[in-house]
């Protein structure tokens, strides 16, 4: 079984550094040979690229811009009456993606309106995604880019956002039918909404484009106190042949590097020097 490849979220790990420039360079320091960006838009994308190219990491993973955060936006995807912004600001994910050569862009779905009850709103904001994410798929395949849906958990993270399950996703994913949208699973959002997570992992394959780790509930380190048994859950991946990243999206307890020691032994575990020798 080959060994599974994780890449660094940068908005969440090595926060020693202010600069995402300086974030690359010290994930590559630390062995990693993959990184996700989540919101890159404040730097130029040629200022990245060249920060990539220096530290010989490969990005992989970008999120549209979120809209409008000072009034609350959480992304536009399903959010009615706002689809000329939702292509605008795909517009300018795709001009990052090309220029970084990242070739997956998790779409943002965006929030309910404050006060609104889900189940009153669902049907108009499903009804929205789905003319986007049609929209979406059209212009990512001209460019050769996957876009991604990730269910976010309306628990602990985000009692608003609309996307809040795999199997939510799955549906839309399969009324959309297109085959350059994927699946974001984050174990840590999954495991908090629903459980069940060799069942998920195993029914969901066939749509996986992607895979981010956290402990839960405090969204630590996988090996830190928490209910989930990532030695598990990474050989089960491992069974499965899994190729894709896992992005590491949590928060370290400490100093990043040191809060490293499970990925190094992982590597040490399978002969391997860092993330890809």
């Amino acid at each position: 079984m080959a060994p599974l490849r994780f890449a660094a979220n940068l908005a969440w790990l090595f926060q020693e550094h202010p600069t995402l420039p300086q974030r690359i360079e010290a994930a590559a320091q630390a062995g990693f040979q993959a990184a996700e960006l989540g919101f890159p838009y404040a730097c130029s994308a040629s200022e990245l690229r060249a920060a990539a190219e220096r530290a010989g990491l490969e990005l992989i993973l970008l999120n549209t811009p979120p809209g409008n955060q000072e009034k609350g936006d959480k992304g536009l995807g399903a959010v009615p009456g706002r689809q000329l912004e939702f292509r605008e600001t795909l517009a300018l994910a795709v001009q990052y993606a090309k220029t970084l050569q990242c070739p997956r862009i998790h779409l943002l779905a965006g929030r309910l309106p404050v006060g609104a009850e889900r189940e009153a709103v669902s049907a108009e904001m499903e009804a929205t995604f789905t003319e986007n994410l049609r929209y979406a798929a059209d212009i990512l395949a001209q460019q050769n880019l996957i876009g991604l849906l990730e269910p976010i958990n309306s628990r602990i993270t985000d009692p608003r956002y609309f996307l809040t399950t795999p199997h939510q996703a799955a549906a839309i994913l399969k009324k959309v039918g297109s085959p350059n949208l994927k699946l974001q699973l984050d174990i840590f959002h999954c495991q908090i909404m629903d459980g069940n997570l060799t069942q998920n992992l195993e029914m969901y394959f066939p749509i996986l484009g992607h895979i981010q780790v956290a402990q839960v509930p405090a969204r630590h380190e996988p090996d830190s106190p928490g209910e989930l048994d990532f030695s598990y859950l990474f050989q089960l991946l491992e069974s499965m042949g899994y190729s894709g990243y896992i992005g590491c999206e949590y928060a370290p307890r400490g100093d990043t590097v040191k809060g490293l020691s499970w990925l190094r032994s992982y590597w040490e575990r399978h002969g391997l020097r860092d993330g890809g020798s």
